[in-house]
């Protein structure tokens, strides 16, 4: 099973892409951090179009300008500043592959690697027999004036490492390649026990095939320092990345936490390991562009704005995270919301959290103004739903807890509490459910 190939057909993606099939005149951008699967998904589909829609392997044109061998036959070279040159080499290339009498599908994988690369994007979406497909490691791809260069003809598709339920398919499918003769019976697993896996081996999909000591090396290896280096320290052109580590870590180490800039520079100084607050505005900005982690923004329920301080900070991966600082059971309710928060992504919602200035008795009988914070809200066409995360809920003093900040919201949108405890339930309209099931049933 060592070096099996285990191809997850992560439905949610290609049916994604396969919405758009036919709209040629729309660029197809995949974006994701490196190493989440987007060669594959490529794979995936270019299987779905061979085998559903009849298109001939001929018409399926593969670029991967991260190939050399690939690159140099196209006659591409880099630059001092790393970008491949001469995109008209590229398009050369590709123009004496098509097939004029037919429709042709073109993948070309790190765009971003390509110097004037929407020159040569635009070039391929304006020809009528050409549907384009790319992917992107960096969100800076997007910046300056990429809707202008399409005229707005483009549309993102963002992809994450293995979901649970990726993993999870993923886990039972490399135990059937193994063990073939169960194909015939329902395969079953334990999700405490796979939960337990995931949480440290990580959802990149390679992990799937290493060995248990193989997965750290490739995790820090392959993954995060290939990340850091391409996508942060060469962008910014960062000479001192032994400070750029102790953020990353830093940051990593705070999941969860509301925090900002002035409180991450305290932080970093009380560890020894100072840093200026425009310095660390741009390695945050280099980590949230290269998708390491996410920016979750408060919230005012009742006031129905957007705050601007005190956002909170998630990793792409939590076993990324593990590799890089240790597993550590303290933060295991914080990995848990992580996950959730992901998941709320993967499932197309705008998430954000959620904060609800309440009137409290205090010690001295007097009413006194608290804010309350929601975990989660998730928003979605015109659906709002709230949701609060807890390892568990069983003892009636910390349910109480965890429920008295949906039940201070009044509105009458969908209100979830999710826990690792057996069972599901329901209190006040505010419905508990297991995160496991919900993680695995859509």
């Amino acid at each position: 099973m060592k070096n099996k190939e285990v191809l997850i057909k992560r439905p949610e993606y290609t049916k994604q892409l396969e919405s758009w099939l036919g709209q040629n005149d729309l660029v197809k951008i995949i974006t994701g951090v490196r190493r989440c699967g987007k060669s594959k998904l490529f794979t995936l589909f270019q299987d779905l179009l061979v085998k559903k829609y009849k298109v001939s392997k001929s018409q399926i044109i593969n670029i991967n300008l991260e190939d050399v061998m690939q690159t140099r036959a196209i006659g591409l070279e880099y630059n001092k500043q790393n970008f491949l040159t001469d995109y008209n080499k590229l398009l050369d290339f590709v123009l004496s592959k098509l097939d004029d009498k037919k429709k042709n599908y073109v993948f070309i994988d790190e765009i971003q690697l390509l110097e004037n690369w929407q020159k040569a994007a635009n070039t391929l979406r304006l020809k009528d027999n050409v549907d384009l497909y790319l992917t992107g490691s960096n969100a800076y791809m997007f910046s300056g004036d990429l809707a202008n260069s399409f005229g707005g003809r483009h549309v993102e598709i963002k992809m994450l490492p293995f979901s649970f339920k990726e993993y999870r398919d993923a886990f039972i499918e490399r135990d059937l390649q193994e063990h073939p003769e169960k194909r015939q019976f329902i395969p079953s697993c334990n999700l405490y026990e796979v939960y337990e896996r995931y949480i440290k081996e990580s959802g990149f999909p390679q992990t799937i095939k290493l060995d248990n000591n193989l997965i750290y090396n490739y995790l820090m290896d392959t993954v995060y320092l290939n990340t850091i280096q391409k996508d942060i320290i060469s962008r910014y052109n960062i000479k001192d990345t032994n400070k750029l580590d102790s953020v990353i870590k830093y940051v990593f180490d705070n999941i969860g936490n509301e925090t900002s800039l002035d409180n991450i520079v305290k932080g970093l100084a009380a560890s020894k390991n100072p840093t200026s607050a425009p310095t660390l505005d741009i390695y945050i900005k280099g980590m949230i562009d290269s998708y390491l982690i996410y920016k979750c923004d408060r919230y005012d329920i009742k006031g129905k704005k957007y705050l601007n301080s005190n956002a909170k900070y998630y990793v792409v991966d939590v076993g990324l995270r593990a590799a890089l600082l240790g597993a550590n059971d303290r933060d295991l309710g914080h990995i848990l919301e992580n996950i959730v928060y992901l998941e709320l992504l993967r499932r197309g919602y705008r998430v954000s959290v959620g904060k609800v200035n309440s009137k409290v008795i205090n010690n001295n009988g007097k009413k006194e103004r608290k804010t309350i914070e929601v975990d989660f809200i998730a928003k979605k066409n015109n659906l709002t739903e709230y949701y609060q995360v807890a390892l568990n809920a069983l003892e009636p003093e910390i349910l109480g807890r965890e429920l008295s900040p949906l039940e201070e919201i009044k509105d009458n949108y969908p209100k979830f509490l999710l826990t690792l405890d057996q069972g599901d339930g329901e209190n006040n309209g505010i419905k508990r459910l297991n995160v496991l099931k919900w993680l695995v049933d859509k």
